[in-house]
């Protein structure tokens, strides 16, 4: 009898984490999803007024707005235009300094890692409302250097910290076993070190996209009203614009993200991205 009870007591506690487990899954699922779907409706109808279920109408005008104005592709043009060449000239800067994390010891090393980190940690509207005191002396507001030096520098992180993982964790045995047969310090790092290294690059990379890209405080800041990128054009949206343009636009603001994630989820779930905060 007692056998029988607790295995009764038993079902009945599997029952309710498995029922808990259900409902926290599909709360997620609105969570994530619901937005989305929210977007994906309001881009495509006349309108949709409460307490209808269903929109007023379908249509397709909204999106010929977006390629018919050209304050809204000058924006995306921009952003497609900035946002590698943060990218680019963040690998310039950091890979090397990655490397040398990820190689040498050296005086700092941990205190200045901490530091990069902590920077990031605390909202930068402080830093944003400095560095445009800054920009008025050297007449970089309204520039496109300007925003690409705001951009840079939310990129650091990532293509520091992930890339440095990703070269500590090339077995130095390889190294020297090619450099002991011959092979040149270049070739060495060309051949073995850096494809080894690839994919936590490309993951650093990937993160500094998707932050440059998405990044509108910064750039608001020091690059309106002569710069203006997708996201700093969604303030515009919003106040100026039919909900349904400021839909289109966030729609068209995720497909880079979504592609991008896309390409690296394969790295991304591998731990590559974890890897990039447990370097000693």
């Amino acid at each position: 009898m007692a056998r029988e009870s607790n295995k009764l007591n038993l079902q009945a506690s599997s029952l309710i984490t498995r029922s808990f487990i259900l409902l926290f899954i599909i709360f997620m699922a609105i969570f994530i999803l619901g937005p989305l779907f929210w977007l994906a409706a309001r881009a495509f109808v006349t309108s949709w007024t409460f307490p209808n279920l269903l929109p007023d109408g379908l249509t397709l005008e909204w999106w010929r707005v977006i390629t018919g104005d050209e304050s809204l592709k000058k924006a995306i043009r921009n952003s497609l235009i900035i946002s590698p060449i943060v990218v680019l000239a963040a690998s310039v800067i950091c890979l090397p300094a990655a490397y040398a994390f990820a190689r040498y010891k050296f005086f700092g090393r941990k205190t200045f890692l901490i530091g990069m980190f902590a920077a990031n940690a605390f909202p930068k509207i402080g830093l944003f409302a400095a560095i445009a005191t800054l920009y008025y002396t050297l007449n970089l507001m309204g520039t496109v250097l300007g925003v690409i030096i705001i951009q840079l520098l939310g990129t650091i992180i990532f293509m520091t910290w992930i890339p440095a993982a990703a070269f500590a964790a090339v077995p130095q045995s390889l190294e020297d076993a090619a450099r002991d047969a011959g092979a040149s310090k270049f070739r060495v790092f060309r051949d073995i070190t850096l494809r080894l290294a690839m994919p936590g690059i490309l993951v650093g990379m990937v993160m500094s996209f998707l932050h440059a890209f998405d990044e509108a405080q910064g750039t608001y800041l020091v690059g309106v009203p002569t710069i203006y990128t997708m996201p700093t054009l969604m303030y515009a949206l919003v106040l100026n614009y039919p909900a349904q343009i400021a839909a289109v636009f966030s729609i068209l603001l995720t497909i880079p993200s979504i592609i991008l994630i896309g390409i690296a989820r394969k790295h991304i779930l591998g731990g590559q991205l974890a890897e990039g905060f447990q370097i000693k």
